[in-house]
């Protein structure tokens, strides 16, 4: 059995933010493995964003990023349960985050459910055409354009994209990670992007 040290735990803080017993915890379950237990807290965080999903995220934050001097903005508003946690500094600076994440990457939606049907219709046909082009059979070439749907999500729903900062991990981890931290419900629920020069 390895020692737990201080410095390991303040380490694994540095790493992950979560709090000391959580660390200690974590790394005392995996035996003093650094990577396991990030592996551990990240589980966790999961388990405890499922177990607070249900409840209402009435308070929170808006916060905005501006980027390459003014020619990119965001604005995303972030929902957490109570009025403390909504002036949290890791709350806030989580909502922040995710400003930059979508002045970067510029998603189309939150989740898939926000993607506007006519983009969804007009992707698929774009699908069913390459489809064809490279001669699959006509009765397969639905279930071609829905796989490749499906890595549109990826690439263009915010939950699903992988975090700017960290491509090992999506926004949706990063939120579940945030959530476990805080102990509170959060949900990411609106955001707009403005680049200069597009309507």
């Amino acid at each position: 059995m390895t020692t737990i040290s201080a410095a390991m735990v303040k380490d694994l803080r540095d790493k992950t933010g979560a709090g000391i017993m959580d660390c200690k915890a974590a790394l005392t379950e995996s035996d003093g493995n650094i990577e396991a237990a990030i592996d551990f807290l990240r589980k966790k965080g999961i388990a405890t964003a499922k177990k607070r999903a249900g409840r209402a995220a009435s308070e929170g934050t808006i916060q905005s990023y501006i980027h390459m001097g003014g020619k990119i903005g965001v604005m995303v508003e972030v929902n957490c349960e109570t009025d403390f946690v909504a002036k949290n500094d890791d709350f806030r600076e989580f909502a922040k985050n995710i400003a930059m994440h979508i002045a970067a990457i510029n998603p189309v939606g939150i989740t898939p459910e926000d993607v506007p049907e006519d983009i969804i219709e007009k992707e698929k046909d774009i699908y069913r055409a390459q489809a064809l082009e490279t001669g699959k059979p006509e009765n397969i070439l639905d279930k071609i354009a829905e796989g490749k749907l499906q890595k549109f999500f990826k690439e263009n729903c915010l939950l699903q994209q992988p975090y700017v900062r960290d491509p090992d991990m999506t926004i949706e981890d990063l939120l579940n990670e945030t959530i476990g931290k805080i102990g509170e419900n959060i949900s990411i629920s609106r955001f707009c992007r403005f680049q200069v020069g597009e309507a």
